[in-house]
């Protein structure tokens, strides 16, 4: 195995030109290649990730433009520029220059230019998500909190439309949930699940899912032990910035806290290439910017070197700049102020060569010319030199239809992520639950109108007791009544009885009145007024 990589030759020396050579094991220290547009950049870009590639290095790039996955196919002598390529080998030295393919995998998070890629929500987290959704500060701990809750009650959210689920939920209980976790207001989340929607309208939908991406997927060496290279399909995906660049940190990362800590291998486990790599650092916040930075000097212990490639060298900020220790400065054009201080800054950057006004030759760079500075053995700069840059073998251009049909369908991958799987989840388990509550709840409302139905006949009927009752003590008081009262005979009896009382006392009466008095039946008059009293006395106490 060759110890490095060919980047091209330098400006002869006493003893000829330089050969400019990416020492492997300082490869994953991280670079840089820049250059204004059709400076050569891609053509660079490509021959460095296939000689990686050959030497059994898997590569990672996005092909904003769409001819990188021209990487997969052998270049030639047919070919557009094909003389040109060749007489380029012969000028840098390349004496067993051929055309050759490169195994190569294709990715699209749409699914249309390549093998799906996905992740899942809770694996991107809360952080890349707000970066992803432009939240500020408060909206991101009320994402944090939705995390949080989902992660304690086993709720997975995989897609988006788990987490729009999880969302409703906190709204429906903010306050129980702010009493537990810290303030979670309806607006903010509202805020949030808007941005949800603006993601899902730029196609973000399709990121979020499962089967997720397995990274070893992307570590693989074909049967002659060659790297494959994943090419992203990023042509369309460019058209949405914020989604762009947080897939490519969410990979960054995964990629860190998958990989075992390595320190400087021989060679590297992959290689990644960040093109439009303004994209990542554009209106992002300080606390992302960090986060790209901790992760861009982390990542190197895992054997995996991270290349930025960017039209203008500032555009990286410092702090990840200086990270980056093999370089590739294409021409600069000085048209504006800022041009200027880029030419300046690159300049800079460089180890001091004396034979080189390395300011002055930026811009006097030709197409397939670069200023390169590379790392050397002891892990120090290399002195930066003018350099022509050599060619690669595979086919500078896209691919048809049919060839990446091909290609795709012998992939290592083939048939893995093309299918969706949309197992249960948050948002089949909060609806069940939801469900579950509505039908208590009716269930509820249909048992309290029930009960109020009964305690409303119970009512009606105890009245209608009440009455039976009363009427039925009416009836009992009159028969009582009508029992109590003498009969036909009975009167006929007391009648008579009365009647012969009177007779039998009047009787008693004059016989007594006889005997009180004398049996004379001459009456005297005081005798006979005597006789009337006690006659009538005797009369009334037997009647």
């Amino acid at each position: 195995m060759s110890d490095g990589i060919f980047i091209g030759l330098g400006a002869p020396d006493k003893d000829g030109g330089v050969p400019q050579m990416l020492n492997l094991r300082r490869a994953n220290r991280h670079g840089l290649i820049a250059g204004a547009t059709g400076t050569g950049k891609t053509v660079t870009l490509q021959g460095i990730a296939e000689s990686f590639s050959a030497l059994g290095v898997p590569v990672f790039m996005a092909d904003v433009k769409g001819d990188l996955a021209g990487i997969a196919m052998a270049g030639s002598p047919t070919a557009k520029n094909a003389d040109k390529l060749v007489a380029r080998a012969a000028e840098v030295g390349i004496a067993d220059y051929s055309y050759a393919d490169n195994p190569a995998i294709f990715w699209d998070l749409y699914g249309q230019q390549g093998h799906p890629i996905r992740t899942t929500v809770s694996e991107m987290g809360p952080l890349l998500l707000a970066r992803l959704m432009g939240l500020n500060e408060t909206q991101e701990g009320v994402l944090t909190i939705a995390f949080k809750y989902a992660d304690e009650e086993g709720l997975l959210l995989l897609d988006l439309g788990d987490l729009q689920a999880m969302l409703a939920y906190c709204a429906e209980n903010a306050d129980t949930l702010s009493a537990r976790y810290g303030n979670v207001t309806k607006a903010s989340v509202g805020a949030i699940q808007r941005q949800l929607l603006q993601l899902e309208s730029q196609g973000g939908d399709h990121f979020f899912g499962e089967p997720a991406l397995d990274i070893h997927d992307m570590l693989q060496v074909d049967e002659k032990g060659r790297g494959y290279v994943n090419v992203l399909a990023a042509d369309k995906l460019m058209q949405s910035p914020k989604l762009y660049a947080t897939f490519l940190l969410w990979l960054l990362s995964e990629l860190f806290e998958t990989l075992p800590e390595v320190g400087d291998p021989d060679k590297p486990k992959l290689v990644f290439f960040f093109d439009e790599a303004h994209l990542l650092f554009d209106d992002a916040p300080k606390a992302l910017t960090d986060k790209i930075e901790q992760v861009v000097r982390l990542i190197r212990s895992k054997g995996v070197g991270v290349y930025f490639v960017t039209q203008n060298p500032i555009d990286i900020p410092e702090d990840v700049a200086g990270q980056l220790g093999n370089r590739v400065q294409h021409a600069l054009r000085a048209f504006t102020p800022r041009d200027q201080r880029a030419i300046k800054a690159a300049a800079e950057t460089f180890r001091i060569n004396p034979d080189l006004d390395v300011e002055t030759a930026i811009t006097q760079l030709k197409v397939g010319e670069a200023l390169v500075s590379l790392l050397q053995e002891d892990g120090s700069p290399g002195i930066v030199q003018r350099t022509l840059i050599a060619p690669p073998r595979s086919r500078l251009g896209p691919l048809d239809a049919k060839e990446r049909a091909i290609i795709q369908s012998i992939s290592p991958v083939a048939g893995k992520y093309d299918d969706a799987v949309d197992r249960e989840s948050a948002e089949e388990i909060l609806a069940a639950r939801g469900q579950a509550a509505a039908a208590a709840a009716q269930a509820q409302k249909a048992q309290a109108e029930a009960d109020k139905t009964a305690a409303a006949q119970a009512k009606v009927e105890a009245k209608q007791r009440e009455a039976e009752l009363k009427e039925q003590a009416r009836r009992a008081t009159v028969e009582a009544r009508e029992a109590a009262k003498p009969s036909a005979i009975d009167k006929a009896i007391q009648s008579a009885t009365r009647a012969a009382g009177s007779s039998v006392g009047r009787q008693v009466a004059n016989e007594l009145g006889r005997a009180v008095f004398g049996g004379s039946s001459r009456k005297s008059s005081s005798g006979g007024i005597a006789g009337k009293l006690v006659r009538g006395i005797l009369g009334s106490l037997f009647k």
